[in-house]
C-alpha cells in the first residue's frame, strides 16, 4: 500500500448502449477509469489483461443482451476472471419485465450483484444508488483505502497483532493504512512519537501516536472509558453488547428519550459485523455487509444521544446498590443504570487442538477475519462451519483465494444454512463443500501450510494444503459475568419469559417474554436461550426489549428474585 496505485476501472459491456451508459457514468470519471467493450469476449479479454497488469476493476456494468454470448454465461465467466469486481446487469426498459424472472433467479444464486433498469433520463438517481452501493461495497472489502481513520506503523515482526488491529478497524468501519517505518507516512508518525521507535505504533483519528500491545489498546482509544459517564449520575438504560440486538435497543431506547449507554467488549457489530454480505435482511435488496449495517445503526443511535464504549467487557453486574440501581463494572470504571438489556452475543467455540490453536493469527482464525482475505489471493482457504456466517465467509474469501473448501460434520447444509447461501456455494466455481469431515491437525512454520481432515464416517484422514483456516464453530455466550440471580441454562444462555425456572415466578406468572429472573434486566439476541440466531430476529428482540424497559421504568417495582440455578 506504500506504492502509487492505478485508478480502478468501471467497465461497460454493451453492443447497443455503451455510449449512453458511459455518458451516464461520466460523473465517476474523476475517481475511476471508464472503459467500454462491445461484446462478452472483448470484456473477458480486457479483464484478463487488467488482472495480469495488475489493475483493479471495481465494477462491470453488463447489458442483459450481448451479441456473442448469453448474459448468464457472461457474468459467470466474469465472476471467474475478476472475482473481486462487482457485477451489475442492466436491462433496457423495453425488455426488463420479460427478463426479470430469469435474471432475478440467477442473481439469487450469486452470479451477479445487482439487476437494474438502464438509466431513462438525466439524474436517474435510482440507477446511481445501485452503482454507488456496489462501489462502496467494493471499496470497503476489496480495495486498499485511500484515506484512513487509523494509521498503523509496524516493522512487520508481530504479524498476528497487526492483523488483529486491521481486522478490528475493518469491523469498526474505520479505514486503516499500514505503513513501514521507512515510508514517508511512517516517518511522519515516528516524528510525532518523538521517542525511541517501538512497534506497532497507532495514530487514530489524528490523535497523538501511541504504542499498542493488544487490539484492546486500540479499541479503548476510540470512545474513551465508561467512567467518563458522570459518576454521580444514573442512566436509564445500559445495553451490554453492540451486536444487532444491542444496536436496536440503543436506537429505540435513545430515540424514545432514554439516556442510553452501550458497553461493547470488542467491536461494534459483534459477530454479525464480520459478515461480508447479508443478502436476506429486510430493506436491502442488493444486500449489506455486517459492518455497514452495524455502523449505520451506531450512527443512528448516536444521533439520538446514545453513548458507546468499545473494548470494555462487563466484568460484573451488581444488584446490591443502596440506591436500588444496577451497577455494571468494567476495567474502565462502573456505570449505574435503572435498567439493563443483556445482549453480549456469542463467540465461536474453540477447536481445542493444540497444533491448530498454536497457529492462530498465522493462518488460523476464529471467525470470518475479513481483513485476512486479501492476503489469500491465489492461495487456498478452508472454512469450518455450516451456519450462515460460514457461508458468507466462504463467498467473500472466494473473491481472493484460489479455492475455498467448506468443511462440515453433517452430510449437508440444508438444516443449518439459508437456501440462498447454499445455492451460492453450489454454483460458485471456486467453492467446494466437503461433508462429514472435521479438522484434526494443522501444520506450518511459521504460518499455516497444511491441515489434516478426518472422515467422520470412516475415520480415514487426508491432508490438504491451506494457507487460511477459518473456524466458525457453534456458539458460546458471553454471560459469565452475570450474577446467579439471573438464571441461565446448562450452556450458559440467559433464560427469559416462560423458559425461566417456575420457582422464581411471582404469583405463578412468568417474567415478560424478554425478561430475566431479575426484574429490570432483559435479554435479547444470540445470548438469549431459544433465540433464532439471525440478524433480523436479534434486531427485533432488541427493539422489543425497549418496550419492556419503558414499562419497568414507569413502575420500578422492588427487585426481588430468588437465586436461580444456572
Amino acid at each position: 500500500m506504500d506504492q502509487a496505485r492505478p485508478q480502478p476501472v468501471i467497465l461497460v459491456v454493451s453492443a447497443e448502449h455503451s455510449e449512453p451508459l458511459l455518458d451516464e457514468l461520466g460523473r465517476y470519471a474523476r475517481d475511476y477509469d471508464l472503459h467500454a467493450a462491445t461484446s462478452g469476449r472483448e470484456a473477458l479479454g480486457l479483464l484478463v489483461r487488467w488482472r495480469d497488469e495488475p489493475r483493479p476493476v471495481a465494477l462491470v456494468v453488463i447489458d442483459s443482451v450481448l451479441p456473442d454470448i448469453d448474459v448468464v454465461d457472461a457474468v459467470t465467466a466474469l465472476r471467474h476472471k475478476s472475482p473481486q469486481s462487482r457485477r451489475l446487469v442492466v436491462s433496457h426498459w423495453s425488455r426488463f419485465r420479460a427478463e426479470a424472472t430469469r435474471l432475478n433467479h440467477v442473481m439469487s444464486r450469486g452470479a451477479f450483484d445487482g439487476f437494474h433498469l438502464m438509466p431513462r433520463g438525466q439524474r436517474d438517481e435510482e440507477f446511481h444508488h445501485a452503482v454507488t452501493d456496489l462501489l462502496s461495497e467494493w471499496g470497503s472489502t476489496s480495495a486498499e483505502p485511500e484515506v484512513a481513520s487509523i494509521r498503523l506503523v509496524s516493522d512487520g515482526t508481530d504479524r498476528a497483532l497487526n492483523l488483529g488491529i486491521k481486522d478490528f478497524a475493518s469491523r469498526m468501519g474505520m479505514p486503516l493504512q499500514w505503513h513501514r517505518p521507512d515510508h514517508p507516512e511512517g516517518r511522519r508518525i515516528l516524528e510525532r512519537w518523538g521517542k525511541d521507535p517501538v512497534y506497532p505504533l497507532v495514530e487514530a483519528l489524528d490523535r497523538e501516536p501511541f504504542h499498542v500491545t493488544s487490539v484492546h489498546d486500540v479499541a479503548i482509544s476510540i470512545y474513551g472509558r465508561p467512567d467518563e459517564v458522570d459518576a454521580g449520575g444514573v442512566v436509564d438504560l445500559v445495553v451490554v453488547g453492540a451486536g444487532p440486538a444491542g444496536l436496536a435497543a440503543a436506537v429505540y431506547g435513545a430515540s424514545e428519550g432514554l439516556s442510553t449507554v452501550v458497553l461493547e467488549a470488542e467491536a461494534v457489530g459483534g459477530q454479525a459485523g464480520t459478515s461480508s454480505m447479508i443478502r436476506n435482511y429486510l430493506g436491502y435488496p442488493r444486500g449489506i455487509s455486517g459492518m455497514r449495517l452495524a455502523q449505520r445503526s451506531r450512527v443512528q443511535a448516536v444521533r439520538f444521544g446514545a453513548r458507546f464504549f468499545t473494548g470494555w467487557p462487563v466484568t460484573a453486574l451488581d444488584l446490591d446498590d443502596p440506591d436500588g440501581c444496577f451497577v455494571l463494572h468494567t476495567d474502565g470504571g462502573a456505570v449505574r443504570a435503572r435498567s439493563v438489556v443483556v445482549s453480549p452475543g456469542v463467540s465461536y467455540r474453540r477447536l481445542g487442538i493444540e497444533s491448530v490453536d498454536g497457529l492462530v493469527g498465522r493462518g488460523v482464525y476464529y471467525g470470518a477475519a475479513m481483513a485476512a482475505a486479501r492476503s489469500l489471493e491465489g492461495r487456498d482457504a478452508v472454512v469450518v462451519g455450516g451456519g450462515n456466517s460460514a457461508g458468507q465467509a466462504a463467498v467473500h474469501l472466494a473473491r481472493f483465494a484460489r479455492s475455498v473448501t467448506v468443511v462440515i460434520r453433517r452430510d449437508s447444509l440444508d438444516a443449518t444454512m439459508s437456501r440462498y447461501l447454499i445455492d451460492d456455494l453450489d454454483s460458485h466455481p471456486r467453492i467446494e463443500v466437503l461433508p462429514c469431515a472435521e479438522v484434526v491437525d494443522a501444520e506450518g512454520d511459521p504460518d499455516l501450510e497444511t491441515i489434516t481432515l478426518r472422515d467422520t464416517r470412516t475415520g480415514e484422514t487426508m491432508h490438504r494444503e491451506a494457507q487460511g483456516l477459518f473456524l466458525l464453530l457453534g456458539a458460546e455466550p458471553h454471560c459469565e459475568w452475570l450474577p446467579p440471580e439471573v438464571a441461565r441454562d446448562e450452556r450458559g444462555f440467559v433464560l427469559t419469559g416462560r423458559d425461566t425456572p417456575q420457582e422464581v415466578w411471582v404469583g405463578g406468572v412468568p417474567p415478560e417474554n424478554l425478561g430475566t429472573t431479575v426484574p429490570g434486566v432483559f435479554a435479547a439476541g444470540d445470548a438469549r436461550a431459544g433465540s433464532m440466531k439471525r440478524v433480523a430476529s436479534a434486531s427485533g428482540e432488541g427493539a422489543s426489549a425497549v418496550a419492556f424497559v419503558h414499562a419497568w421504568l414507569a413502575g420500578e417495582p422492588d427487585r426481588v428474585a430468588a437465586p436461580a440455578s444456572r
